[in-house]
């Protein structure tokens, strides 16, 4: 598949973060919280929603969150944690279609406004390549009609020499846009860079940090600063550059997240690759200084 000429870097490479609330180094002082959002789509184009993670929002807030963003502006909606398995509490909906159902006369809002990029399914550690999961994949996929779907792993099995085509081809026949990881390499929890887009019109990238060390904290108190506690250099940057520019000769366009969020250096990246990349979308974050003026 090849692309026009005439389209620059941005419009074939959306880069965004992951929420929008712990980035304050993007946002002047005083920022109030429901002015964030406004405040982030002057920065990027693009970003993950990932609170629909542990709540699904009402129509109504979706409406309003639709309402702060430019007309061109996309969301990548995260799955709710119940809809992959992450939750081991019982549910308050009915059963799993009433889930579901709520979850998707949610994210409608967003289709309506044609601000919907995807729904992200990014399964847990423990949801291996085994034919019940397979099983699960399907009628998630069944369920999710006429939606546009993600999917990232977090089971190295999936990537297994055994059964890596075959996880390729499901996700290819099926409509599943691949959502490829960069992560620690640190066991079967975790998987591959694997740079094989699935669908034509679009492939997401979702950047983790590299931060082995901390990548099986959960359980910790303070998992949530360790985790994604990485800063990518410039060379590594570097390296996903050619990638991104690789991976655009087989899909049309590709959604860069970065979800190193621990220690705030996913702004911080993203702006740098906006810059190694040619993509203007607005001025530097502000520097701690101007943020103590």
């Amino acid at each position: 598949m090849q692309n026009s000429p005439e389209r620059t870097a941005a419009d074939q490479i959306k880069i965004g973060l992951s929420g929008w609330g712990d980035h304050d180094d993007l946002y002047e002082k005083g920022t109030k919280p429901g002015d964030k959002l406004s405040a982030y789509a002057a920065h990027f184009p693009i970003i993950e929603m990932d609170n629909t993670f542990y709540g699904i929002p009402s129509q109504d807030r979706m409406d309003k969150w639709s309402a702060q963003t430019p007309a061109d502006f996309g969301f990548i909606v995260k799955a709710y944690q119940g809809m992959t398995g992450h939750s081991r509490k019982k549910s308050h909906y009915e059963d799993s279609r009433s889930m579901f159902q709520a979850f998707k006369d949610s994210v409608q809002v967003l289709q309506q406004d044609g601000k919907l990029r995807t729904v992200l399914f990014q399964y847990p550690p423990w949801f291996g390549c085994e034919r019940k999961h397979v099983e699960i994949l399907k009628v998630t996929r069944e369920w999710m009609d006429g939606f546009p779907v993600a999917l990232e792993f977090r089971h190295q099995s999936w990537f297994s020499p055994e059964y890596r085509k075959k996880t390729l081809t499901m996700m290819r026949e099926e409509g599943w846009i691949h959502s490829i990881a960069d992560e620690p390499q640190a066991g079967i929890g975790s998987v591959p860079v694997v740079l094989v887009p699935t669908q034509d019109h679009a492939t997401m990238i979702r950047l983790h940090g590299r931060n082995t060390s901390g990548w099986h904290s959960s359980g910790q108190q303070n998992w949530r600063e360790v985790r994604y506690l990485y800063r990518y250099s410039e060379q590594e940057l570097e390296e996903w550059k050619k990638h991104l520019f690789n991976l655009l000769a087989s899909t049309r366009e590709c959604w860069m997240i970065f979800n190193n969020n621990s220690g705030g250096d996913a702004a911080f990246n993203a702006k740098q690759l906006q810059t190694l990349l040619g993509i203007v979308k607005a001025p530097d974050p502000v520097s701690q200084t101007e943020m103590d003026l």
